[in-house]
């Protein structure tokens, strides 16, 4: 595989090709080039791109807010959104121009999506996890060990019936279209208190440590069944808190810690797998409602390729890029710092789900599964995701999902 070296780049001359050419024209540009990228060739790739985006007046520019998303950490952690933006300009032939504004330039993993609800953005990608403190309803994929894999995370972003349980309420209720997203499953990050420790093999082995939690409530309360001490930390601060020691560890997944430039901190990558790790992109319903329809349906069209596109790229990313898998590949992110996988067996797993998941331990869910089922009109969530979930064999791997048009079942 063939990695993109921007060595040769400094960020001062990088961020002087942004301003005179724009970041998404540049972010276009870099996503075509491969290997050790000169300056003066993304120089000529982005005026290129820009000259070509900019042909004709758009009917409607759309800004998107990307939390803290750039062009480097696009090429590890795959979630599509660069597809998403090249397709959907050259699907209108111009007609729509989407305005790229990452680095936390406009707003963070938590505010995203505040601000695409009041209007100040278009669109945002952030984690369905920290945006659910704005969208509570989101709160609905993160039941524990309701997803037994990564695959059958896709199978449900795919399926008809995701319609009904996640998008259809979370447009009424927040006012926000779910377009695409990135999958995997969280597992727990440790720090470097756990560098000279054997490789965990089971969730007993955590017992007690303090690990950072996002915003999610349901993420809260299975980790607090897990003995794991959940502490509220912002994901911008989370970095900080594993370098001085003051969490163990952090719920998130393997290449969130390679993107966030954690793997220098991180000893050992925990696949516990309990809940969602959805790096998603969603769009202001208002927004889409102002677009005529064949936009409308470029839009979904679009969205339907970047999910496609991250289900094969992110799969191809975490074992030639970041390095999660066993064995290890030379040269990928974890292997360089040196970043252990704990990859548990299904016996270790299946000792966690008993001790969290709704199934096995139902009291404390019942009041969040209760007030997210009322959102939903009456569906028994959890039971519904549940059952979809496991629609497909336990060991399909991910990218031999069926990609389907979700809303036209």
């Amino acid at each position: 595989m063939t990695k993109r070296d921007l060595s040769g780049i400094s960020r001062r001359d990088f961020l002087r090709i942004t301003q005179r050419f724009g970041m998404s024209s540049t972010m276009l540009a870099l996503g075509g080039l491969t290997g050790a990228v000169t300056l003066p060739q993304l120089a000529k790739a982005a005026e290129s791109t820009y000259d070509k985006r900019f042909a004709k007046e758009a009917r409607f520019t759309l800004r998107h807010g990307a939390a803290g998303f750039n062009t480097r950490n696009l090429m590890i952690e795959r979630t599509g959104i660069l597809e998403f933006i090249r397709d959907i300009e050259e699907r209108t032939d111009g007609e729509l121009r989407i305005e790229f504004i990452g680095d936390n330039q406009i707003c963070g993993q938590l505010d995203c999506v505040s601000k695409t609800q009041e209007g100040i953005v278009d669109l945002f990608s952030a984690s369905t996890q920290n945006s659910a403190g704005g969208a509570p309803y989101l709160n609905v994929l993160d039941y524990a060990y309701m997803f037994p894999s990564r695959a059958a995370q896709y199978h449900f972003f795919y399926s008809p019936e995701s319609n009904r349980i996640l998008r259809e309420p979370l447009e009424r209720m927040h006012g926000l279209k779910f377009l695409f997203t990135h999958c995997e499953l969280r597992g727990i990050q440790l720090g470097n208190s756990f560098r000279d420790k054997p490789t965990v093999t089971s969730i007993t082995e955590l017992a007690g440590t303090r690990n950072r939690v996002t915003g999610t409530q349901l993420g809260r309360i299975a980790m607090e069944l897990m003995n794991l001490n959940p502490t509220p930390i912002a994901w911008e601060e989370t970095l900080d808190g594993l370098r001085q020691g003051l969490i163990d560890g952090a719920e998130t997944w393997a290449s969130a810690v390679a993107y966030a430039n954690m793997s220098p901190v991180v000893s050992q990558s925990v696949d516990l797998r309990f809940f969602c790790g959805t790096e998603h992109t969603a769009m202001s319903a208002d927004s889409f409602d102002k677009l005529d329809g064949h936009l409308q349906d470029a839009v979904m069209e679009s969205s339907y390729l970047a999910q496609i596109a991250a289900q094969y790229a992110n799969e191809a990313a975490l074992i030639n890029t970041v390095g999660f898998s066993d064995p290890q590949m030379p040269g990928t992110i974890f292997a360089e710092h040196g970043v252990r996988n704990a990859f548990l067996t299904a016996d270790a797993r299946r000792e966690a789900e008993e001790m969290c998941s709704p199934e096995f331990v139902p009291g404390p869910w019942e009041q969040w599964r209760e007030r997210i089922n009322n959102w939903a009109g009456g569906i028994d969530t959890y039971t519904e995701i549940h059952r979809i979930a496991r629609e497909i064999p336990a060991d399909m791997l991910a990218e031999n999902v069926e990609p389907r048009r979700w809303w036209r079942g």
